[in-house]
């Protein structure tokens, strides 16, 4: 019965790495969406290795170990071989080093069952074996090296293969506690002559470690200890102070170790430093919630983002390309490994067995939850291998090492299990581990499905970037389909062009370093094609090719003949201009200058965020003024000549907006509500809108500019605003007091004020087609950062004369 249960779950997990195989094979065809591509072919050395070496341990398991258990080892099998295949789709190189080491690691495997079944010799050699473990580690303080080239020297090299000793001594040590607490039944915490001896030998590898700065194998060896004395003991308290020991021992680091102090607050608080010391665990999380629910596919993602991602970030890269689903599989099955081991441990024959198996677990247990927690920011950051799946030959042929003793404790026919007085830490370290994994798995379901959107709409998310290269991008358009922003080139090398880049406070960009800002930014789920589109076409992309369909072109109602004019006349001079339809609030013109060219901004891109004249900034919108009297027209209108307090000024200013965002699909200013006359300041749009009530009968529009979407399914669809009009002045009273501000010889009326506060001056001019105007009703706002009344009129003069003479 264990042979075939064994055979049948090696078959399924056969067939899942060879479904990935091909996925792995079918991804350049996939990201590019042609077939003429350079197809992916390695990695299939790497899954025949697996499949040979898999298929001989399994004959050797079946003859040498007849009553196994048949559940751990198909499990191992899948962790490595989906290990092996991540490693390989991320560098070839040390995916073919990988395919070796588990080629070593399944040899060494079956000679191990054939010639090593009885483990009493473990027992017999333990001083000889953790002693030459001690000594193979401390030679690292001498002769060690790193195959990076730079960080902490923790391996030992010859003629290019590199060996890390730490890892196996995490299993010298637990065949050395297991052998030496094994013959002490009745040891106690009281037995400070007995405990010597275990304290000792773990301080002297804990020493070891601490002046490697191995610091993440220290804390594997100070859990391995406390299970080892909870398990023998009994005693509930070790586990409290171990907990109370590492919190200090973490407290004391934070202060004096810069590692410490740097993965603390890493931890703690990435957000901080996302560039920098955060940069890591940063892009892990991003990597998981690019994964979503399904993944993006085997080797359609970019988990190459996350450094280290074939060892440290393995799980982060494997949650990017096979989502949620897959990263919940790996845990399911690292717990079906920590379960079955429990189990075998319960069921030894002897105390130095049944130590070794709960040994076996805690390593390999405690170890999963540092990496996987680290991974998700559930932990802080231990730079340890997670068993069986991570790069690197020791940390493969030690977890196998520990396979083989799970194997051949496990290998047990007619033995009684050994009498256990007390199977209530087996139940507890059990519950640990489960509260562990789970914890991690619901970490991850929160960064994939609760935070993924935020996370992904970060600028420093690379990985929208990379897919805007192979999914073309939406156009933006005016209100005559000239196009604005395009996007050029073929699938892998797309690039977004900026035709007319004075639009660019406005329009913004999207960039791969910069990410994105403006109508780029607010519009992005049109242009990138995940709004618009039917969810069953995104839902097929997002399985298909792990990207969004192609983007959505979005209709704007800026006039280019006149945004080309406004410019013009603004020309040097820092300020906004908008010219808006009264009645449907759509904005035919809005310029912000200084602008910039964002053709260049992969150039010029750091010395535009240090500019003092603020270039990046829209000012139509976000900019903030001293609103001084530029209103005037508006407070004639409701107040006519009587004279009004200030509680009535600000109400009605509250009625006009001036103390709320506009509602309109871009960056706006904040709320700047304010109860001192003295401090009252309004963006260029809050004035035209309350500017565009005199121009319509006293009703206020909803601003406009993103009008249109052409979609696939209904062609151009119309964008609906985001407000309502609404009423602020009377009809008559609006077009009395716009008649009064109608100069001689003009056909609009018009009004210029200034605002000042401390050293901050502006020239405000608010303007208006007249209620008898025939045409669609205008209003104008011009704002200049200097007390220039008289190029503000000149703009509204030569500005209507355009408009007005069509």
């Amino acid at each position: 019965m264990n042979n075939q249960v064994q055979s049948r779950l090696l078959q399924w997990a056969a067939f899942f790495l060879f479904l990935q195989s091909i996925i792995l094979t079918l991804a350049p065809a996939v990201r590019e969406r042609a077939w003429d591509v350079d197809y992916r072919l390695s990695h299939w050395v790497g899954f025949l290795i697996w499949c040979l070496f898999t298929y001989l341990a399994h004959r050797a398991l079946i003859h040498f170990l007849p009553e196994r258990d048949p559940y751990i080892f198909p499990a191992a099998a899948l962790l490595s071989g989906w290990g092996l295949l991540t490693v390989w789709r991320l560098d070839e190189s040390f995916g073919a080093k990988q395919a070796a080491w588990l080629g070593i690691s399944l040899v060494v495997l079956i000679l191990a069952v054939r010639y090593l079944r009885n483990l009493s010799f473990f027992k017999n050699y333990k001083y000889l074996f953790l002693s030459g473990g001690l000594f193979i580690t401390a030679l690292t303080l001498i002769f060690g090296t790193n195959p990076m080239g730079v960080g902490p020297r923790l391996w030992l090299g010859l003629w290019g293969v590199y060996f890390q000793p730490s890892e196996p001594l995490k299993i010298l040590l637990v065949i050395y506690l297991s052998a030496y607490l094994a013959d002490r039944i009745n040891i106690r915490l009281s037995s400070l002559p007995l405990l010597v001896p275990t304290l000792v030998v773990t301080g002297v590898a804990l020493l070891l470690l601490v002046v490697q700065r191995d610091l993440g194998t220290a804390s594997i060896f100070i859990f391995i200890f406390t299970i080892f004395l909870f398990i023998a003991t009994g005693r509930r308290r070790i586990l409290i102070g171990t907990g109370v020991f590492l919190l200090t021992a973490l407290l004391i680091g934070y202060f004096l170790i810069d590692i410490i102090y740097i993965r603390v607050v890493g931890w703690l608080n990435p957000w901080d430093d996302p560039t920098g010391n955060s940069y890591q665990i940063i892009q892990s999380l991003l990597a998981v919630a690019n994964g979503g629910v399904l993944g993006r596919g085997m080797g359609i993602g970019s988990p190459l983002l996350v450094p280290v991602a074939i060892s440290d970030f393995i799980f982060a890269a494997i949650a990017e390309e096979t989502g949620l689903f897959g990263t919940l599989g790996l845990i399911a099955t690292i717990w079906l490994i920590l379960s079955r081991g429990l189990t075998i441990a319960l069921r030894a024959p002897d105390n130095f067995r049944r130590y070794l198996a709960a040994g076996v677990v805690a390593y390999l247990g405690v170890q999963s939850l540092l990496i996987i927690g680290g991974n998700l920011r559930l932990l802080p950051l231990t730079g340890v291998t997670l068993p069986f799946v991570s790069y690197g030959g020791s940390s493969l042929l030690t977890s196998f090492i520990a396979l083989y003793l799970l194997l051949a404790i496990s290998n047990v026919e007619d033995d009684e299990p050994a009498l256990l007085p007390n199977p209530i830490p087996y139940s507890i370290l059990a519950g640990i581990f489960a509260l562990g994994l789970a914890a991690c798995a619901v970490t991850g379901s929160w960064w994939a499905l609760v935070r993924g959107d935020d996370l992904l709409a970060r600028t420093d998310n690379a990985r929208r970037a990379i897919a805007d290269r192979y999914v073309s991008r939406g156009e933006i358009l005016d209100n005559n389909n000239q196009p604005i922003n395009i996007t050029t080139g073929e699938s892998g090398s797309y690039i977004r062009e900026y035709l007319y880049p004075e639009l660019a406070p406005i329009t913004g960009y999207t960039h791969p370093v910069y990410g994105q800002a403006g109508l780029e930014a607010s519009l992005d789920d049109y242009l990138r094609g995940l709004q618009g589109n039917p969810n069953s076409l995104i839902l097929w992309n997002q399985l298909l090719y792990g990207t969004p369909p192609s983007g959505l072109d979005v209709r704007l109602s800026i006039d280019l003949d006149l945004q080309s004019r406004a410019d013009s006349l603004l020309s040097i001079h820092r300020g906004a201009i908008i010219l808006m339809n009264a009645e449907t609030g759509e904005i035919l013109v809005m310029a912000s200058h200084p602008a910039y060219d964002p053709n260049k901004l992969s150039e010029e891109g750091d010395t535009l965020s240090q500019d003092e004249d603020s270039p990046l900034l829209n000012r139509a919108t976000q900019g903030i003024y001293p609103l001084g009297d530029a209103l005037l027209p508006l407070i004639k209108a409701q107040f006519g000549e009587r004279i009004y307090s200030d509680a009535e000024l600000l109400s009605f200013y509250d009625s006009l907006g001036i103390f709320r965002s506009p509602l309109i699909t871009m960056p706006v200013a904040a709320n700047n509500a304010t109860d001192e006359m003295e401090d009252l300041r309004a963006s260029p749009l809050q004035v035209v809108l309350a500017a565009a009530a005199l121009s319509h009968q006293g009703v206020m529009p909803a601003p406009r500019i993103a009008t249109a979407v052409n979609t696939l399914e209904q062609g151009w669809v119309v964008l609906p605003a985001f407000d309502e009009p609404h009423e602020v002045i009377q009809a008559a009273a609006a077009s009395e007091a716009a008649l009064s501000f109608v100069k001689e010889g003009k056909a609009y009326w018009g009004s210029t004020g200034l605002g000042v506060i401390n050293k901050t001056t502006v020239t405000w001019l608010i303007a208006g087609t007249p209620p008898e105007w025939q045409g669609a009703p205008l209003a104008l706002v011009v704002a200049l950062e200097e007390d220039n009344a008289q190029l503000a009129e000149r703009i509204s003069e030569l500005l209507f004369s355009s408009v007005l003479g069509r």
